[in-house]
């Protein structure tokens, strides 16, 4: 299989959590790696202008938290192809 033909059949998979969620309407999605998405911050344009609804969550000023295969993680984090990234607000407790 040649580079290219692994690249088309990459997938991220995506997971929203609270609020997030709520808004989006959905708990998780698999997309393929669009090759112009390499960091988070890339894969988080391209969901801004893939839905609305994304966009008034990524574009608020509500702190959103980012894990990349389960470790916290920064916009600027590299994607890899199957990596799992999940999405959620700040979380509170006592």
């Amino acid at each position: 299989m040649s580079t290219a033909e692994h690249r088309i059949k990459s997938m991220l998979n995506i997971h929203y959590f609270a609020s997030i969620r709520e808004a989006l309407n959905k708990q998780e999605e698999h997309l393929e790696l669009p090759e112009t998405v390499s960091s988070v911050g890339d894969l988080i344009d391209y969901l801004i202008t893939a839905s609305p609804e994304a966009a008034s969550i990524f574009n608020s000023d509500r702190s959103i938290l980012i894990a990349v295969n389960q470790i916290v993680a920064s916009r600027a984090n590299i994607l890899q192809p199957d990596d799992e990234v999940a999405f959620f607000p700040p979380m509170t407790g006592g």
